[in-house]
């Protein structure tokens, strides 16, 4: 990949840029990023494309001295490779890291990984969970006993090539050999890995029984109650394949058990959906890179109740990700496979997957995600139910407006005083223009004047 081509890309999880070459520098990068899905370093150019004139002419003692400083030391096999390019403003290196099935830190610095466009350090906590997640990182990079290259779907490795071709840099290209190394689908001799067999192959279940995902629609609010029913669930599908398919007809079950309802906005009838679609996609998306391949006897489980929908994932959150830094912090327990469906096209944006269904769940005036981590396994629950009072007014209420009428609606007047103890910690004056606007916009009614005031909906 040109270095032209890797400023247009910018920094971000896979991506840093170093303009002048330090050792300390390059040995915090290199272990963030051996540390999380590997990703390359340039040096001697900032990302704004300013080339700093032949500033990386003398990378390789400076490179030499940013490895002795990594503890412990790269296997030969996971050894950065770098280069250098020749650019009409100078010479430029690259850095290429790959991820190690072990962790790796900076003597004297501590760990390092990368966080979407951070070297982010542990503490000792968040290493001790980060050497967790390594040893089930290392599943990943396992050859796979008994499978072979005809295991693999020449289908799916030409549609991945061709997405990959697009979401590449320009003028990239890959032998079929070259772009199954870098998939980490082959290991140095040629072999089936895990990675390989979860993104090309035939029937990867096969192989692997927990490959794969249960969705259910069960009658009622929970199982207990789906339990006492003459029918405890209406329908159950059970999706098998590579990654790719999996996420495919995962979404494709889910797209025909969500429910419509019609709804009139002035003469114009649409439907509205009871989930929305991306938050739903990116919860599937998200289940399938990030559970722990390396437990068997489970898969992913997709559960429908009649207020909720429930995304089950084998294995706690991986590495020094926790519940409370969830939407700070990424991390990827399968960086082969997450990279994998990144080129292929279906996460749009590394690290990025929670935060989407955050806001997609916010937008449409439904609850906020939840999330359950038992350390065997992770759950995310979307709620059905909608905020009648942001749903109608949606961007014209600010967060204190809306308030007032959830509590309009249940009461029938709201005064001055009565908001102000809603909202105890905003000045009289605000609340009273707060007020204003409802009545300006037709939405509330002022009945009265002075000590007398209240407010009805309109």
């Amino acid at each position: 990949m040109s270095v032209r081509s890797l400023i247009v890309l910018g920094r971000g999880p896979l991506l840093e840029f170093v303009p002048e070459p330090d050792a300390g520098v390059l040995a915090e990068s290199i272990v963030a990023f051996a540390n999380a899905m590997g990703g390359t370093i340039v040096v001697g150019v900032d990302e704004g494309g300013r080339v700093y004139a032949d500033s990386a002419e003398d990378i390789e003692p400076v490179l030499v001295r940013a490895l002795q400083m990594c503890d412990p030391s790269f296997r030969a096999g996971d050894l950065p490779q770098w280069q250098l390019e020749d650019t009409p403003q100078g010479m430029v290196a690259t850095i290429h890291v790959k991820p190690t099935p072990y962790r790796v830190g900076v003597a004297g610095e501590g760990m390092f990984v990368r966080s979407g466009a951070l070297n982010v350090r542990l503490s000792p906590q968040q290493a001790a969970r980060e050497e967790t997640g390594r040893r089930a990182q290392g599943f990943e990079e396992d050859v796979v006993s008994g499978a072979g290259l005809e295991d693999f779907d020449e289908e799916i490795i030409e549609e991945y090539q061709r997405n990959r071709m697009k979401r590449g840099a320009r003028g990239e290209s890959f032998t079929r050999g070259e772009l199954l190394h870098d998939a980490g689908a082959l290991d140095a001799a040629g072999r089936p890995t895990l990675a390989g067999m979860l993104l090309f192959g035939q029937y990867p279940e096969r192989f692997f029984p927990q490959v794969g995902v249960v969705v259910v629609r069960f009658r009622g609010t929970s199982i207990r109650e789906a339990a006492v029913s003459p029918e405890r669930y209406s329908r159950r599908v059970e999706v098998t394949g590579p990654a790719a398919r999996l996420v495919e007809r995962t979404w494709e079950v889910l797209y025909e058990e969500i429910h419509r309802q019609p709804h009139l906005e002035g003469l114009e009838r649409r439907e509205v959906l009871e989930y929305p679609l991306e938050a739903v996609r990116e919860a599937v998306v998200n289940a399938v890179c990030h559970r722990d391949y390396g437990i068997s006897g489970q898969r992913i489980e997709v559960r429908l109740f009649e207020d909720r929908m429930e995304i089950m994932s084998p294995g706690g959150l991986p590495g020094h990700i926790t519940l409370d830094n969830i939407l700070e912090e990424h991390y990827s327990r399968n960086p082969r496979l997450v990279r994998g469906l990144y080129y292929w096209g279906y996460i749009e944006e590394l690290g990025q997957g929670i935060d989407v269904i955050y806001e997609t769940m916010r937008r449409a005036h439904h609850p906020p995600p939840e999330f359950r981590d038992t350390g065997r396994s992770f759950t995310v629950t979307l709620r059905s139910a909608v905020d009648p009072i942001g749903s109608r007014y949606g961007d014209q209420l600010n967060p204190r407006q809306a308030r007032a009428l959830r509590f309009l609606a249940a009461n029938e007047s709201i005064t001055n005083r009565q908001y102000q103890e809603l909202c105890p910690d905003v000045t009289a004056e605000t609340l009273r223009l707060d007020l204003r606007d409802l009545v300006e916009k037709g939405i509330t009614l002022k009945v009265g004047s002075k000590r007398g005031t209240y407010y009805v909906l309109k």
